[in-house]
């Protein structure tokens, strides 16, 4: 086996690696994992408390949630409850209020973090990069001028400054009644 100067395992190259450990159980199980209902996150996270998914709000047709795994703090995802793949599978009702709760995201992560910009976006399908392809999910995400900061660059560090509880409990006392 080839090792480095300090005699560790691997060859030094160009290239910067980010280590996304928890991303193995996706890697695992492949992009088809999540084969229907009774084992899709998506679907599963309805069923327990608000406090244990990190759900924030929930809707008629759709819920809002912490993304477990979150890219900034306040990293938010807007889920329909019906096990669909597609943005183009969700009805004319269950696409207004997805598109009702995005928006009071960002005004309730304005309120309660001030972010200066956000990033909104579904990946779809396989191809197209989402994590679990079989439950349309939108992420969004706060951002602040220099949240990209040198650490993810240089030292593949992710820094978040908050814990998701409290996180979760800031956003939920902050989304206004329905």
């Amino acid at each position: 086996m080839a090792t480095d100067d300090f005699e560790l395992p691997g060859v030094p190259d160009a290239f910067q690696r980010l280590w996304t450990p928890h991303r193995m159980a996706y890697v695992k199980g492949g992009q088809h994992q999540f084969k229907g209902q009774d084992d899709c996150p998506f679907c599963v996270a309805p069923g327990r408390s608000d406090e244990e998914s990190l759900i924030v709000y929930r809707g008629r047709f759709n819920y809002v949630v912490l993304n477990l795994f979150p890219y900034n703090p306040g990293h938010l995802l807007v889920c329909p409850y019906r096990h669909v793949p597609d943005y183009t599978d969700i009805t004319v009702e269950e696409t207004a209020e997805f598109a009702e709760l995005t928006q009071t995201a960002m005004r309730v992560l304005r309120k309660v973090a001030n972010p200066t910009g956000f990033n909104l976006g579904m990946n779809q399908g396989v191809a197209g990069g989402a994590g679990v392809a079989a439950h349309l999910h939108q992420h969004v995400v706060p951002r602040w001028g220099g949240d990209g900061n040198f650490l993810p660059i240089i030292a593949q560090t992710k820094a978040i400054t908050q814990t998701l509880d409290e996180v979760r409990l800031q956003v939920s006392q902050a989304w206004p009644a329905g």
